[in-house]
């Protein structure tokens, strides 16, 4: 009977373990989870009801929602996409449901559905679970792998899946570096943007729906939902542009600034365009209570107050000197952003083990054979929405298949 070790008990890993064990009844199929805690990201996806994937379907559209690995997942995904995600967990009585955004949940709204799920399928085929196993050593022996954990054993397996996840530090991959594989460097991406003290934390808990955020000296651009939090700014647009830039955000040591236009697509000149209508329309009404945007009534007195405009001017009253400074507000607000917030339990990695080393079709490594790789040990890595389990989905199915037939 044929071996095979996944490393690592999270999406991709489980993926790749339930169906390499159901495609090949012959295949022994052993789970190595280093921590005690198995499938932790799934529990805590999407606020507890894990963004299982996203309603995006056209392969040429979803791999634009990955800042790294785009040219790959496109071969990766003609295997096994979004449409295979949702079919597969339909056939294991798992329906899911898309939100207004794309973002796809389970009906249940509960990560434990999607657990259970994957939990059932490893007991139905057999697959072995050993917790607080860390890997420490990988030797490729003639055909056979010869793996050292923290346990004392020796244990040998025929093939290797590797899923452990985006590490955060290049030292954590020198037991895969060690089988001959190049690490392109981690560096955290999905994370918030910090303004450590900046007045406007104090509205901690507003959103704007549709803001642009640029950031500048660079093209980094972003449009979307905007949060403003008690240690400075979030929400899709911030972690969007997070991701893109996360290079370049980390050689800046996350000191830039931005630009946030509240308005999303309405640029100055538009605004200025309209805004003699708008005085004449509100020409009675005091600022403060009356004004023609879709913004959070806190938002717009912290924005007039930074104008130094009273909430008991009168539109038709506001001078030109204020009436700039408000529109400059408006469209084109500069925050100084010193520092980040990561998700512990949620990051994701920008960084990982090349893939010009690695088969998009099968996911086996291209230097060593019979070792394959699954999920964001890969530098691979997707926008907030669903896509990162996506990507989990799709190799650790690509994996498990390529292994399976493999092992006949």
């Amino acid at each position: 009977m044929k071996k095979l070790i996944v490393i690592g008990g999270g999406a991709a890993g489980f993926f790749c373990a339930v169906n390499a064990a159901r495609k090949n009844p012959n295949l022994e199929v052993t789970i190595f989870e280093k921590s005690n805690k198995l499938l932790s990201k799934v529990k805590i996806s999407g606020g507890g009801r894990c963004n299982t994937t996203h309603e995006l379907f056209e392969i040429p559209s979803l791999i634009k929602k990955y800042p790294r690995g785009e040219q790959f997942l496109k071969k990766a995904f003609y295997q096994f996409n979004t449409l295979d995600t949702i079919e597969w967990f339909a056939e294991r009585s798992v329906e899911l449901h898309a939100e207004a955004d794309g973002r796809m949940f389970p009906i249940t709204n509960n990560s434990a559905t999607i657990i259970e799920c994957l939990l059932k399928e490893a007991d139905r085929y057999k697959v072995k679970i050993h917790l607080q196993t860390e890997v420490k050593k990988i030797i490729k022996n003639n055909s056979v792998f010869e793996i050292q954990t923290n346990h004392s054993a020796l244990i040998k397996a025929d093939y290797i899946c590797i899923a452990c996840g985006g590490l955060p530090k290049m030292d954590m991959f020198n037991w895969i570096k060690q089988l001959g594989h190049a690490i392109q460097s981690p560096v955290p991406s999905l994370f918030t943007f910090n303004m450590p003290k900046h007045p406007i934390t104090t509205l901690m808990g507003l959103s704007v729906s549709n803001a642009v955020i640029k950031i500048s000296g660079t093209k980094l651009k972003e449009q979307g939902a905007l949060l403003i939090t008690h240690w400075g700014l979030s929400g899709p647009v911030v972690l969007k542009l997070s991701a893109w830039g996360a290079r370049q955000l980390a050689d800046r040591g996350y000191q830039f600034s931005i630009q946030v236009n509240w308005l999303g697509e309405t640029t100055d000149a538009l605004l200025r365009a309209d805004w003699s209508f708008y005085r004449e329309q509100f020409s009675a009404n005091k600022m403060g209570s009356k004004y023609p945007f879709a913004l959070p009534s806190r938002l717009w007195l912290f924005l007039l107050e930074e104008a130094a405009i009273s909430p008991d001017t009168r539109w038709g009253e506001l001078k030109g000197t204020n009436q700039n400074k408000l529109i400059q507000l408006l469209t084109s607000q500069v925050f100084e952003i010193n520092g980040k917030t990561t998700f512990k339990e949620e990051f994701v990695t920008c960084g990982g083990v090349e893939l010009s080393t690695i088969h998009p079709q099968t996911m086996e490594s291209k230097l060593v054979p019979g070792l394959y790789f699954a999920g964001e040990v890969m530098d691979i890595d997707g926008i907030t929405g669903g896509f990162n389990f996506q990507h989990a989905w799709t190799s650790g199915y690509n994996a498990a298949k390529a292994i399976a037939e493999s092992a006949q």
